[in-house]
């Protein structure tokens, strides 16, 4: 697998669905606003915890998103800064595929030491149990 983010491209970021936070996502954002917890989740979240997310915006999917990329790129939610490198893209090669339609990082770049990938899936993994719950 081949990746590297691309100059200017949000494609990622312009994707139907949900961004869900961590509590340190929220934390780590709150504290670059300038604003409390609380408030950060009263402005910007729905949802019931554990699983959170950024509220529907009209035709974005991030409040934070703006024309230029992402106006909090430095404190960014750990589904953002993991991507590509999520669990279901880890382990399915048409998943993968599909991603490149509209990536344009996929298959540039130098290869992925899916080592590390794998570590990053598991972060998410571990910090979103609830999409990731096994099938029975």
């Amino acid at each position: 697998m081949r990746f590297q983010c691309q100059p200017g491209c949000i494609a990622c970021c312009d994707q139907k669905g949900f961004v869900y936070l961590t509590r340190d996502d929220i934390a780590r954002l709150a504290e670059h606003l300038a604003i409390t917890r609380a408030e950060f989740r009263r402005r910007y979240l729905c949802g019931v915890a554990p699983l959170l997310r950024f509220r529907q915006q009209r035709h974005k999917q991030c409040p934070f998103l703006l024309a230029g990329g992402c106006s909090v790129h430095a404190v960014k939610p750990l589904q953002c800064s993991s991507f590509p490198y999520w669990p279901e893209l880890l382990a399915n090669a048409a998943e993968r595929r599909e991603t490149a339609t509209y990536c344009p990082g996929m298959n540039k770049g130098p290869l992925v030491n899916l080592t590390l990938a794998r570590e990053v899936a598991s972060q998410v993994q571990q910090a979103f149990p609830e999409l990731y719950q096994e099938e029975t």
